[in-house]
């Protein structure tokens, strides 16, 4: 029985990569206001266009797409459409008892791939380098979806 415990090495190794995802997805938000705030605009509802102490001179010209804004959105929906399979895909590896280095290897991998890819979105750089990087992280859930179902399969 495999123990859930973060004093346990190999389950404390997924705790601190899903951890670190879960942070990264989450700090997309407020990336988004603050890039917002920096160019007071970017919002998406027409309501953000009502008179507020935050927004003392509303402007229609504020619910146009702002290019800053909408890279850090692009980035989040790409960590929300990659970081939850990333999330079961490494819990259940973990629940295969793989041998830790494979698990550090692995969890700490997608992770670095997924800060990689983040910087190389965020400034700019060629749809190659970011699709290499992306490729890295999906390999990686490849196969640990594939090492958790030959287990599971094997049992």
């Amino acid at each position: 029985m495999v123990e859930l415990n973060v004093q346990d090495s190999l389950f404390g190794t997924y705790v601190i990569a899903a951890t670190l995802m879960i942070l990264k997805a989450v700090s997309m938000s407020w990336l988004t206001v603050l890039r917002m705030l920096q160019a007071n605009g970017g919002f998406r509802a027409p309501e953000d266009l009502r008179k507020t102490p935050l927004n003392p001179a509303p402007n229609p010209k504020q619910l146009e797409p702002v290019e800053s804004v909408e890279r850090v959105r692009r980035i989040h929906l790409n960590d929300l459409e990659n970081v939850p399979f990333f999330l079961v895909a490494g819990f259940l590896f973990i629940l295969t008892q793989p041998s830790l280095i494979l698990a550090q290897w692995l969890l700490y991998g997608y992770v670095a791939s997924r800060l990689l890819h983040f910087a190389a979105y965020f400034t700019a750089q060629t749809h190659d380098v970011r699709a290499t990087l992306w490729t890295v992280g999906s390999l990686i859930l490849i196969f640990m979806t594939g090492w958790t179902l030959f287990a599971a399969l094997g049992a």
